[in-house]
């Protein structure tokens, strides 16, 4: 990923936007395609980095990993390293994280009304 000027005019529409736009401040968060899919996986418990691999197949490995940094930045997920060998590293929704399953809970709902009627 390229890094953004922090000092840019597109930077600083987007913070303003976030500030008056609820959704665009979620959207910022959570948005794109794997990052709600890898939320929804963590709200069953922690899991290690396979596990979240095998959950989700069709996610290259350099997406899984960039986008768990990035929700680890935006702390909605946590990843704790235990000190044995070989390290044994998992990813767990944060509390702020955790606020969210009501949320994608809902967008799964509606997902399977919205895939029924499509049937």
């Amino acid at each position: 990923m390229a890094a953004i000027k922090e000092s840019s005019t597109q930077q600083a529409n987007k913070q303003l936007t976030e500030l008056l736009c609820p959704v665009s401040y979620v959207m910022n968060k959570i948005g794109g395609h794997w990052k709600p899919i890898i939320l929804y996986q963590l709200m069953s418990g922690k899991k290690r980095y396979s596990e979240l691999k095998r959950a989700i197949p069709s996610v290259t490995e350099k997406m899984l990993i960039q986008h768990l940094k990035q929700l680890q930045e935006d702390k909605l997920v946590i990843r704790t390293t235990e000190q044995v060998m070989p390290p044994v590293v998992t990813y767990e929704l944060s509390e702020s994280g955790a606020r969210l399953t009501p949320v994608l809970t809902a967008m799964a709902q509606w997902a399977r009304q919205e895939h029924g009627r499509s049937a």
